[in-house]
């Protein structure tokens, strides 16, 4: 049976992790993986996971499965720090999942469920596991242009007129805040006129929230997705715990369905169950039980929420020295982009080549479309990577 197999195409990012490992070369830049670092080049263990698993530790009695679901405290104290009181406690459907990417796998599964003929409108770009999953899945997938990489801002006229092409029943993938590669989001007014769209078509939106909390605050983050979620008759809402809570390895995420009629909440709240069911059955929990114990307890989040700001702040500084290292060496605003952007990413937009040049040359790792992980600089790399980008000609 398994010499039927055939070699699967390496993921772009590991291979770039392993060159990086492999590179001897001092003064080497990461900005691939997407994970946070701080000053030092550590990704750390927040105080208050720390001090909600002491907690845990001393008080749990039991290993025995959660329901379906997962630990109902979680979800609650997730759906209230997404969505706030945006719509009502019972018009959200909700279940834990492996991880952000087992709620965008559980939400697509759900869709083509629900509708097989839906087809899901992507960003271009968008992460590379969206389109890596509806491949595997078989949903037919439209692209809408989103990053202009000229201004390295959106193209917001082209997203609109692509998104002209929707028909009822499609779904329209949209990234909560930070998008991810590129760091360029969505304005209020252009979120509004998004669902003005969607609700004159029929679609359904989608959004993916893995950020809350490293853009501009942990409300100003969710401000879209509540504003979306309180505008359209149904929605789906993917969240992770990995990045605000620095919880990556526990895959900690939630998958949650907004409907407007009420009698619907029960067939929709048993097929996500179901399709956790079929997919891994229980969903894990310690990471779930971290974050509800930590949101669960003032003192706790507090600790949780001032951590996290730093975090944001520190990327944000990041930003600011590194546009400002380019404006001097360039004698121009073209890289002021790179300030605006939100988030761990900003997207260059530059070609394959001279990212390539970039890692030849300067020793400076970044995906091949040219996103970078801001969080993988600190106040010393700054200036070795505004150089190289001026060097490189990008």
């Amino acid at each position: 049976m398994f010499e039927a197999l055939k070699p699967q195409p390496a993921d772009k990012i590991l291979s770039l992790m392993e060159a990086y490992r492999a590179d001897p070369r001092d003064g080497k830049i990461d900005l691939g993986v997407g994970v946070y670092k701080n000053p030092q080049g550590v990704t750390p263990i927040m105080r208050a996971v720390k001090a909600a698993e002491q907690r845990i530790w001393e008080q749990q009695e039991t290993k025995a499965y959660t329901g379906l679901a997962g630990d109902p405290a979680y979800g609650d104290a997730m759906i209230a720090l997404v969505l706030a009181d945006a719509v009502p406690r019972d018009q959200v459907a909700a279940v834990a999942t492996p991880g952000g990417t087992g709620a965008v796998r559980q939400a697509f599964e759900m869709i083509q469920r629900a509708n097989p003929q839906a087809r899901i409108f992507v960003s271009d770009p968008t992460w590379p596991n969206h389109l890596s999953i509806l491949k595997y899945l078989k949903i037919e997938t439209v692209p809408y242009r989103y990053f202009d990489a000229e201004t390295g801002g959106v193209d917001f006229n082209g997203m609109m007129a692509d998104l002209d092409g929707l028909r009822a029943g499609d779904v329209v993938l949209l990234h909560g805040c930070c998008h991810n590669p590129t760091g360029a989001n969505l304005t209020m007014p252009e979120w509004q006129a998004v669902v003005e769209k969607l609700n004159a078509v029929g679609a359904t939106p989608m959004i993916d929230i893995a950020y809350q909390g490293f853009g501009d605050g942990l409300d100003a983050d969710a401000a879209a997705t509540r504003m979306v979620a309180a505008s359209v008759p149904e929605c789906l809402i993917a969240a992770s715990c990995s990045k605000n809570f620095g919880i990556y390895r526990e895959r900690t995420g939630l998958l949650m369905a907004v409907g407007q009629d009420r009698s619907r909440h029960g067939v929709t709240q048993g097929m996500l169950a179901f399709l956790n069911r079929q997919n891994f059955s229980f969903p894990p929990d310690h990471g779930a039980r971290v974050v509800a114990t930590i949101l669960g307890d003032e003192a706790l989040r507090a600790d949780w929420a001032a951590e996290l700001e730093e975090m944001r702040l520190n990327m944000l500084r990041l930003r600011e020295q590194l546009a400002g290292e380019l404006r001097t060496l360039s004698g121009s605003d073209r890289f002021g982009f790179l300030a605006q952007h939100r988030g761990m990413f900003s997207r260059l937009g530059t070609t394959p080549e001279k990212v390539e040049a970039l890692r030849r040359d300067h020793g400076v790792y970044m995906v091949g479309d040219s996103r970078m992980n801001i969080a993988g600089l600190n106040a010393d790399s700054v200036p070795i990577l505004a150089r190289a980008i001026i060097d490189a000609g990008v």
